[in-house]
Formats: C-alpha cells, sequence, structure tokens
C-alpha cells in the first residue's frame, strides 16, 4: 500500500505535469491565432489563383495545345503516381498526425500494386520516421519545414514537385494535409495538384481571349504560382491544424490531471484519517494498560 510520502510525492509530480501542459496549451493557443490568421488570408488569393489558371487552360483551343504544356498535360490512364504527406515535426497533439499517416499508409497499400509506379515525399519528421519505421520508401523528405515557415519554403518545395512531375514522367501528383476548420475540429484531405484540373465550359460558349504577351507567357508566369500557392496553403492548413490539436490535446491533458489530483488528494486524506485514527486506538490502548 502506498504511503503517505508516495502519495505526496505523486501529486506533486502530476501537478508540475499540469503546469506544463497548461502553458503548452497557452503557446498552442497564441501559435494558432496567428496561423488561423495566415490561413485565412490565403485561402481567397489560392482558391482565385487556381480558377485563373483553370479558366486560363480551359480556353485554349485543342488538346495538342493545352498538352504543350508540362504542367496542364493529361493522360488517359494514370501509372505513375507521387503522394506529398504533410504532418508535424513534432508530437503532442492529440491524434492530429496518426490521422494523416493512417490514411497516407492506407492510399500506398491500396494503389501500391494498381500503379507502376508509387513515389512518396514527406514533409514533417513524424511522416519521415513513420515510413522508415514501416520500411516505405520515400522519394524525399523535408523534416523541419514546420519550423520558421516562410513563403520561400512552398516556392522551393512547389518548384521540386513541378520538377518530378516533368522530369519523372509522373501522370498524377497527390498532395495529402489536414485541412483547418477550427480548433476541435480537421479534416484530412487527398488532393491532386498535377496535372491542373481545367474547369468545363457550358454547351455552345466560344469564349474569345486576348493574351498579353502571349497565350504560352501567361501559363508560364502562372504555372509556377499556381503550384507555390497550392503548396503555401497546404503547409499553413497543417499548421493551423497541428497547433489546433495541440492546443486541445493540452487541455484535455490539463483537466485529466486536474481530475487525478483530486482523487489523490482524496486518497490521501483517507490514508492520513486513517493513521491519525491508528494513532489515537494505540494511545487509547496504552492508557487503558496503564489505568488496569
Amino acid at each position: 500500500m502506498a504511503t503517505l510520502r508516495d502519495i505526496r510525492t505523486r501529486i506533486k509530480s502530476v501537478k508540475n505535469t499540469q503546469k506544463i501542459t497548461a502553458a503548452m496549451k497557452l503557446v498552442a493557443a497564441a501559435k494558432l491565432r496567428r496561423a488561423q490568421d495566415a490561413i485565412v488570408q490565403a485561402r481567397p488569393y489560392a482558391v482565385e489563383l487556381g480558377g485563373l489558371l483553370r479558366r486560363t487552360a480551359t480556353r485554349i483551343d485543342g488538346e495538342a495545345e493545352v498538352a504543350g504544356h508540362p504542367l496542364l498535360r493529361e493522360v488517359s490512364e494514370t501509372r505513375r503516381v507521387m503522394l506529398v504527406v504533410l504532418t508535424s515535426d513534432r508530437g503532442l497533439c492529440g491524434a492530429f498526425n496518426a490521422n494523416v499517416l493512417r490514411r497516407a499508409e492506407g492510399f500506398v497499400q491500396e494503389w501500391k500494386s494498381t500503379y507502376e509506379k508509387l513515389d512518396v515525399v514527406t514533409v514533417g519528421r513524424k511522416a519521415r520516421d513513420h515510413f522508415q519505421k514501416h520500411n516505405l520508401i520515400t522519394l524525399r523528405d523535408f523534416p523541419g519545414l514546420f519550423q520558421g515557415l516562410h513563403f520561400g519554403s512552398a516556392v522551393k518545395l512547389g518548384e521540386m514537385i513541378a520538377k518530378e512531375y516533368v522530369e519523372g514522367d509522373l501522370d498524377a501528383v497527390y498532395v495529402m494535409y489536414s485541412e483547418f476548420h477550427s480548433a476541435m475540429s480537421q479534416e484530412v484531405r487527398l488532393e491532386r495538384i498535377l496535372p491542373v484540373v481545367r474547369d468545363e465550359l457550358p454547351l455552345h460558349s466560344a469564349p474569345q481571349c486576348m493574351y498579353e504577351p502571349s497565350r504560352d507567357d501567361v501559363l508560364n508566369d502562372l504555372a509556377p504560382k499556381y503550384m507555390a500557392t497550392l503548396v503555401w496553403r497546404a503547409l499553413l492548413e497543417s499548421s493551423a491544424s497541428e497547433q489546433g490539436a495541440r492546443m486541445t490535446a493540452m487541455e484535455a491533458a490539463s483537466k485529466n490531471a486536474k481530475e487525478m489530483i483530486r482523487k489523490l488528494s482524496l486518497k490521501y486524506n483517507r490514508a492520513r484519517q486513517a493513521n491519525i485514527t491508528r494513532d489515537l486506538m494505540d494511545i487509547v490502548g496504552g492508557a487503558e494498560a496503564l489505568s488496569s
């Protein structure tokens, strides 16, 4: 049976843990506010830029002309695919990483026998460590990218994806990340970013467009911005989701610590009362022995 000293030591340990989880919750809340502001500002631009590129590609006459741009070419059968998986660099964020990795591993196991080639690119230490642990080969690893996240990181990652898509003769590129809805709600998304999906024009529509300086120049300028913006949005979504999940997890941990302290304090008081009662009984018994 635990002694009073053991119970006091455990209460002190749980209180220290509660202080740590409460501090981590405050830090995550501050980071979440900045990440949430960033994603709210980035979403409209990403949506509009993607729509602009899709509309521009749609208005180009002829499949041959569309296929002329490497990021717009489409194939009849998808055989070579690259999957980009976004996770965090650190843990203590609930099921955030587990949900993404479970979905990514399911995608790999489901399609690796179907596709002729399936390359995986990981962003975040948790994804890299997971795939290494399960002996799954990755094409590229980007650990530590979320430390000091900035738009330049998205540009480099977007350039790498576009280069692999063109030089690796890939048919499609998918990105898997956690989309932020609120601090308590994140949704794992699988999104195809290449080739660029073209909008469907209404029947009998024949839009007339003029390109300045030229059609190819417009597409060549829009395509890199499109890639960087899509990657930047996915990074911001993942970052905000991570902080929201961590804040929620640390809040739950603090509540659990508070409940554990309450139960341990009750156990301590009962044990202390039992000791006092036992000591009183010993005193009364001794007094009776002396008086008899």
